[in-house]
């Protein structure tokens, strides 16, 4: 049965794109001792994602206030996304590799953020290799294994959170939480793997977004 979806507030906007998101937790999860983060399995499953250098779906996003929107997303590797939200909402959000971008069409504006700086990045890189600092936990269900990832010295407390199945080793789900504490989740569904893209998909206009739009770091 497909979501049903309220109106996608400002504060979840801001929130998905400062990184204010995190553990819609659907299972309880046990930690993992920290020897462990490098597990083999882990390693295995970060590989598997890696591997994966493009893909479409849909998607559910939570906010931090318990907002619900979605609409379709797509991810090609490294560093390209783009998510376009169903109505009423009248956003979509791109990442070209250098920035993320958000559109608001009802508003005619633009919200832009260097990807570096956002741990989104994270999720979009090329490799995720479990043995670098930016490791922050491994948590492990018979359900859910979940990798938690952040870089303090980037990102500062922002985290991002990749759900995966344990089985078949294919994301479910991230989430993100930022400086505040603050979280916003995404779920994602009906996923396709090795879609070719146009690359306008991932076009951001910078002409006209800088000009009437605002830079954030």
């Amino acid at each position: 049965m497909k979501p049903t979806f309220s109106r996608l507030t400002s504060a979840n906007r801001r929130g998905f794109m400062l990184g204010a998101a995190a553990s819609l937790m659907l299972v309880p999860f046990s930690s993992v001792p920290a020897d462990a983060q490098n597990s083999a399995a882990a390693q295995r499953i970060a590989n598997h994602f890696s591997s994966v250098k493009s893909m479409a779906g849909e998607f559910v996003q939570f906010g931090p206030k318990g907002e619900q929107t979605g609409g379709k997303f797509f991810l090609s590797r490294p560093g390209k996304l783009r998510f376009n939200y169903e109505a009423p909402a009248s956003i979509y959000v791109i990442s070209d590799g250098k920035s993320v971008a958000v559109r608001n069409e009802k508003l005619k504006t633009w919200e832009m953020y260097p990807l570096s700086s956002t741990p989104l990045k994270l999720l979009l890189s090329n490799q995720i290799d479990l043995s670098q600092q930016m490791v922050k936990d491994v948590k492990e269900d018979p359900d859910l294994i979940t990798i938690v990832l952040g870089d303090k010295s980037v990102f500062g407390n922002s985290t991002i959170s990749m759900m995966f199945d344990p089985k078949s080793y294919e994301l479910k789900q991230w989430t993100i939480r930022d400086a505040q504490g603050k979280d916003t989740s995404v779920m994602i569904y009906n996923v396709q793997t090795g879609v070719n893209f146009d690359n306008s998909a991932f076009t951001i206009p910078y002409n006209e977004a800088r000009p009437g739009g605002t830079m954030r770091n």
